[in-house]
């Protein structure tokens, strides 16, 4: 089995009042956490979708040291989570079996999480995704099944009518973790 992560930091920010993926957050920027969280995952490679010109998040990932990272410019992030999300899909290499998909506004995800919903993934199974409290969170993971059908997203819905269509096809993996759930949209849920 082949995996990937992919983290989607292409978004403006804008409810936030932009900056948000460098905004501090326990004393590193935001979108350290969450690169820590999918850089912990068992995958061969993190492929970071940023907006054209998002300079400082570009400059963030290089910064990194692990080999497996690399930042994509996603040319119509403007769009929406679903035109990054896409963008990421098709950068994988044909090779990869199954995609971790981590929101870079998410800082609290636990990083043995993705270990876990990976034993999940088998033939039958098309998406893994954790829950918590009742509600399902990141990272989803999806089979190599659910490719095409995430390079048709479009808009800013993401992979949310697939996880409804997928039924059986579905494992949800309960955890006690509420960092699947928790993301940044506000300066004020910064505060811990």
């Amino acid at each position: 089995m082949r995996l990937e992560a992919i983290v989607l930091a292409a978004g403006a920010g804008t409810r936030f009042g932009g900056g948000k993926l460098l905004a501090g957050y326990r004393g590193r920027p935001l979108l350290d956490h969450a690169l820590d969280a999918a850089l912990a995952a068992p995958v061969e490679r993190v492929t970071v979708v940023i907006r054209p010109g998002d300079a400082a998040v570009a400059a963030l990932v290089a910064a990194r040291p692990d080999q497996r990272l690399r930042p994509l410019l996603a040319p119509d992030a403007a769009e929406g989570l679903g035109a990054s999300l896409r963008a990421g899909i098709a950068s994988l290499d044909p090779a990869t079996t199954g995609v971790f998909v981590f929101l870079g506004d998410m800082p609290d995800v636990p990083h043995g999480l993705a270990g876990e919903l990976a034993t999940q993934l088998d033939g039958s199974t098309r998406i893994v995704a954790p829950v918590h409290a009742g509600q399902r969170g990141h990272p989803v993971l999806f089979s190599k099944a659910c490719f095409p059908d995430l390079l048709a997203l479009s808009g800013d819905r993401g992979a949310q009518g697939l996880m409804a269509a997928a039924g059986d096809a579905q494992v949800m993996v309960p955890t006690d973790a509420p960092g699947v759930l928790f993301d940044v949209d506000r300066r004020e849920d910064l505060a811990d």
